[in-house]
């Protein structure tokens, strides 16, 4: 599977997201720079990954510049015709600005910056991100966000509920959701979505940041395989 991660100016988690997918689990991976108009060598069983960070700076709203950059029409084009993209953090941002996946994220409910590990607990095998992962188990993923409240009206909201789109919810480590456990005060406790056809993602924490054992968490890597799984499955089906 080849991926390609984005770079907008102001993306920070760029190279941590390509570490993790070229040497920690092995797959081809090249930088695309945001100015590019084209992603030549890459077809429909690939990824192209938004990275985290704060691109443009974060001026306006996060993600709200970055939208027009040149290479998101390739990455538009490339999703509609069932390609995956993933973007986390300031990628989800970009994907929701972009149109790609329903709602919007806004300031942290108590208007700080956020950064610390957190629990989530998976809503759906319904994905490729998530295809193998427990239900029952809650991850400890990082995040680091200042708007990260995933807001949305309530149809949308009943819409990603009823349609089987909520990835992710933020949670207790013993697996309990309720408004303690949540970060940023998202609708619904989301921490993570896809879109109805089920090939683009988002999400704010950073899985990428707890995938190897010497982070001493690895909780974030199951998503990564789950995600190769699925597709080589697929390839071979």
């Amino acid at each position: 599977m080849k991926f390609g991660v984005v770079v907008f100016p102001g993306s920070n988690c760029d190279d941590d997201m390509i570490h993790v997918l070229g040497t920690v689990m092995g797959q081809e991976v090249v930088k695309l720079w945001h100015k590019e108009e084209s992603l030549p060598g890459f077809a429909s069983g690939d990824c192209i990954v938004l990275p985290g960070g704060f691109s443009y700076g974060d001026y306006m709203r996060a993600g709200a510049i970055a939208r027009f950059s040149p290479i998101m029409n390739a990455v538009i084009e490339f999703a509609n015709q069932g390609g995956f993209v993933w973007g986390i953090c300031n990628g989800f941002q970009i994907l929701c600005e972009a149109g790609l996946l329903p709602g919007a994220l806004l300031r942290n409910q108590h208007q700080k910056f956020i950064c610390k590990n957190v629990f989530l607990k998976t809503q759906t095998n319904n994905s490729p991100i998530t295809a193998e992962l427990s239900l029952d188990q809650a991850l400890k993923i990082p995040i680091a966000h200042a708007e990260g409240r995933f807001h949305a009206d309530e149809a949308t909201l009943q819409s990603l509920q009823d349609n089987d789109q909520i990835l992710f919810k933020y949670c207790h480590a013993d697996g309990t959701i309720d408004a303690a456990a949540n970060p940023n005060g998202s609708a619904r406790d989301i921490a993570g979505i896809c879109n109805a056809k089920r090939n683009v993602f988002g999400m704010m924490p950073h899985p990428e940041r707890a995938a190897e054992a010497t982070l001493g968490n690895q909780d974030g890597k199951g998503l990564f395989t789950s995600l190769l799984n699925t597709v080589a499955a697929e390839m071979i089906g």
